[in-house]
């Protein structure tokens, strides 16, 4: 079994998803003793924004490519591979400005790849990357909710997990973190008696 951790959290120590995600591998790790642990900081070890080479790299077949994109390749494949090996995957996701921090959207655009996490097919797309269990760990200022104008973070998330084919989603969420000590105190606490639940 491979649990695959990924923080995204600009916040360092204060940052409640990193408290999260540590909290949600403690409970996978203690229940499965043997499980490998790969962690994967998107903050500390940035994947670059993708560009012209890097598509190229993630989303042609590899006998295509040019020069350039052969020489990425490696390095872009082997993020979604990270993925495709996990059982499961905790996402620290908080809300920036209504949706994801930037770093983790550049990782979530290498999961995208058409024959491989999705295909399309008369009955339009149909995901290919499901069996895996992924939790969102979720972290947001105030309290929104999913789908609204303000709110294009956990839906994001969804949508994306969803087309690739990922229907095993838990969402642990922290609200109101721009309330103060007391509101955190008290989402934290909800949260952990959720993942003690899982």
């Amino acid at each position: 079994m491979q649990i695959l951790r990924i923080d995204s959290s600009t916040n360092g120590e204060q940052s409640i998803t990193r408290q999260l995600t540590q909290a949600i591998t403690d409970h996978f790790t203690a229940a499965n003793p043997g499980a490998t642990l790969v962690k994967r900081d998107l903050v500390a070890n940035p994947l670059a924004h993708i560009d012209t080479v890097t598509t190229e790299a993630i989303r042609t077949p590899p006998e295509s490519h040019s020069e350039a994109a052969a020489a990425a390749y490696p390095a872009e494949r082997a993020v979604l591979d990270q993925f495709l090996a996990s059982d499961v995957v905790i996402i620290g996701a908080p809300m920036y400005n209504f949706s994801i921090p930037s770093q983790l959207k550049s990782w979530l655009d290498r999961l995208g790849v058409a024959g491989v996490t999705f295909k399309y097919s008369e009955n339009g797309p149909e995901g290919l990357a499901g069996g895996r269990k992924v939790v969102i760990a979720s972290a947001r200022g105030g309290e929104y909710e999913n789908g609204t104008m303000t709110e294009n973070q956990e839906s994001l998330l969804l949508t994306m997990l969803g087309f690739i084919g990922v229907d095993d989603v838990t969402t642990i969420r922290v609200d109101k973190v721009g309330y103060g000590p007391d509101a955190i105190a008290a989402g934290m606490a909800a949260a952990k008696e959720k993942i003690d639940e899982l």
